[in-house]
């Protein structure tokens, strides 16, 4: 519930500083309809930076390759004993 709020906040704040600066005609008014337009795509574009961001400093953690790698072997063998084929090693 508290997520919900805090958007609800931002919306309408992000709401009042356009209609705040449709008031004030900062922004000609033939321009003005595009404001969210701009706001939307420049969240987006925060959005894929940050995820870019991730994935370029994604850690990587050997150890837990090494523990997986036992995982897969663990299952193979577990699945071949009870006759299921699992391909080549």
């Amino acid at each position: 519930m508290k997520h919900i709020i805090k958007i609800l906040s931002l919306l309408m704040a992000v709401f009042a500083v356009w209609v705040g600066l449709l008031q004030i005609s900062v922004v000609p008014r033939d321009q003005s309809w595009l404001l969210p337009v701009y706001l939307t795509i420049s969240l987006g574009c925060y959005g894929l930076f940050m995820v870019g961001i991730g994935l370029m400093q994604f850690p990587t953690c050997p150890h837990e390759a090494v523990l997986l790698q036992q995982d897969i072997t663990e299952a193979k063998e577990f699945l071949k004993q009870r006759g299921v084929d699992v391909g080549p090693d």
